[in-house]
């Protein structure tokens, strides 16, 4: 079919994850206010408790120009060979003095990486009902344009893909997005697609608010500064029962962001680790239960403690059997 596309055996989860996910930059990443090793902390919290292994972890392949063009324009694509342009989408002003070499293999190379394991997640899901891409979740960046330290449209690209290759499963799509920020990237690229049905969950007060790709939004949740566990999650739980009595989608795809804790100065919310566990627990059990695939993408999350809230959640999907390796294909 093409590189991005693998298929894993029955040992495996479709958990997918390779260490060069995280971002090493002789030290730059650490002017980043994202923890560019969040990835590596979630794989090692999953693997010392004994879920995963590194024989039963899915590894994915790099996404290539040849990928990436399926949605980027050559354009955009061509001025990610600039520095300066990098620097901007990152929001590290030193990366303007940087080699764009070393910027291309330590930067762009782990978000090209993330981007093919997103596409990978969509194959998998479609194959075992719920997939997980330990990293992935670029919601800011669209075809043209990135920003919000998102450089590749993953999630365009991981809908696209399904819409090429599999056109007989997937008509009808649903993004779920549970950021703190509005996914105004993907938004952009969807704006009129009736076959996309996108709920989007963010504090209306903080970044990007960007009012013309809100108006992709069919189920469209601003919330204040702030919100905390009961509120939050009532206002989840009963917008994403209304969107899926609403649209009957072939696939969910799950922006599952970690920004919403309290203390998480990017985010502006409240929730605890058991609000978010709570969460993922309720969106999981909901696709599921409805024999929906559903894909995981990790997306923002910006304080030390985010890798233990999401491999926390995902061992608690596991307990309770929301997600599991013995579940056949049968959507």
């Amino acid at each position: 079919m093409h590189t991005l596309y693998l298929n894993i055996t029955k040992e495996q989860l479709p958990i997918i994850y390779r260490k060069e996910y995280n971002v090493k930059f002789c030290g730059l990443e650490k002017l980043h206010p994202f923890d560019t090793k969040k990835y590596g902390h979630i794989f090692k919290i999953l693997t010392d408790s004994g879920m995963i292994s590194h024989k039963t972890v899915v590894v994915p392949n790099e996404a290539k120009n040849e990928h990436l063009l399926l949605v980027h324009k050559k354009k955009y694509l061509k001025s990610l060979k600039c520095s300066f342009k990098v620097a901007k989408i990152a929001e590290i002003a030193p990366l303007i003095l940087v080699p764009n070499c070393l910027i291309q293999k330590a930067y762009l190379r782990p978000m090209r990486f993330q981007t093919g394991g997103s596409v990978l997640a969509g194959k998998l899901a479609l194959d075992r009902g719920w997939s997980i891409n330990i990293g992935g979740g670029f919601h800011h960046c669209s075809a043209s344009k990135g920003g919000g330290f998102c450089v590749y449209a993953d999630i365009t690209l991981l809908i696209q893909f399904l819409f090429y290759h599999f056109p007989k499963q997937v008509q009808k799509v649903m993004i779920v997005d549970l950021d703190a920020h509005q996914g105004n990237g993907y938004e952009a690229d969807f704006k009129g697609n009736d076959n996309i049905y996108i709920m989007d969950v963010y504090n209306k007060w903080i970044y990007p608010k960007d009012i013309r790709a809100r108006q992709a939004i069919k189920k469209n949740v601003p919330i204040d500064y702030n919100t905390s566990d009961e509120l939050y999650l009532k206002t989840i739980k009963k917008n994403f029962l209304e969107a899926l009595s609403e649209f009957k989608p072939n696939i969910i795809i799950y922006n599952a962001g970690t920004d919403i804790p309290a203390g998480d100065r990017l985010g502006g919310l409240s929730v605890s680790e058991q609000g978010i566990i709570s969460r993922d627990e309720f969106i999981f059990h909901q696709a599921i239960s409805r024999k929906i695939p559903i894909v995981m993408l990790t997306s923002g999350g910006y304080q030390k403690k985010t890798a233990r809230i999401i491999a926390n959640s995902i061992l608690n999907l596991y307990e309770l059997g929301l997600i599991n390796n013995s579940q056949e294909y049968y959507f």
